[in-house]
């Protein structure tokens, strides 16, 4: 390990550790935060996490957690951004899935959100939950990844600059260059179905307080996973 992976250790810790210290009241605020500010809490989270996602894969891939033309703050933007849509479909599918369900088993609505949101884990809520993931990673996943695609090679072709990012982008130009092979074959047709159903599955099983950190720690694992498949 080199001196820049122990400093990223270090202050990785560094972030942590008020979380693990109940005195300090951390924790507390920022569930409160989190539930004042669904959305602000969103923009930071993603991107923070997602970000250091792929700053990790280019770690892996080149050995540095940054390069010219790598644009970590337009990266940082765009993150934000999809952590809000990504909030969003969150609360649109948790509320509608079940909704769908209780059409379709034409069943009581309002008893399958009391089973969704029962402190009691069941097979019940296990199976609301992966029909939630389901729902929102086949309908929702893909716009959103292949957007973040779009505005990837669009930052690496303006050289990384906040400028660049708000430049016009060249769609037509971008999408053609998309390697759609690679991009329906793993990180669609892999990635979604063997790591993202189970993943959020998880995550609507769990209590409000703790999606937050598991989504939080998805973030990381989205930007790590998007990054990697690129190549």
């Amino acid at each position: 390990m080199k001196k820049q992976d122990w400093v990223l250790i270090l202050c990785i810790v560094v972030c942590l550790t008020p979380f693990f210290i109940p005195s300090t009241g951390f924790f507390k605020w920022f569930n409160i935060a989190t539930s004042s500010h669904p959305f602000i809490m969103a923009f930071f989270k993603f991107a923070i996490l997602a970000t250091l996602g792929e700053m990790l894969a280019l770690r892996i891939r080149k050995g540095v957690y940054n390069e010219k033309g790598f644009g970590i703050l337009p990266r940082m933007l765009v993150w934000g951004f999809l952590g809000i849509c990504i909030t969003m479909a969150m609360m649109i599918f948790k509320a509608g899935t079940p909704f769908f369900m209780s059409k379709v088993a034409s069943c009581e609505y309002h008893s399958l959100m009391d089973i969704f949101n029962s402190p009691t884990l069941t097979w019940g809520k296990v199976e609301i939950a992966f029909c939630v993931s389901v729902a929102m990673n086949t309908i929702f996943a893909p716009v959103m990844m292949t957007f973040h695609k779009c505005t990837d090679i669009h930052i690496s072709q303006t050289g990384g600059t906040i400028a660049g990012l708000f430049s016009p982008m060249p769609m037509k130009k971008i999408i053609s260059s998309i390697n759609w092979e690679n991009q329906w074959g793993v990180v669609f047709k892999k990635t979604i179905p063997l790591f993202w159903y189970p993943a959020h599955t998880i995550t609507f099983i769990l209590p409000p307080n703790l999606q937050v950190l598991f989504a939080a720690l998805l973030g990381v694992a989205l930007g790590l996973i998007l990054a990697l498949t690129s190549k």
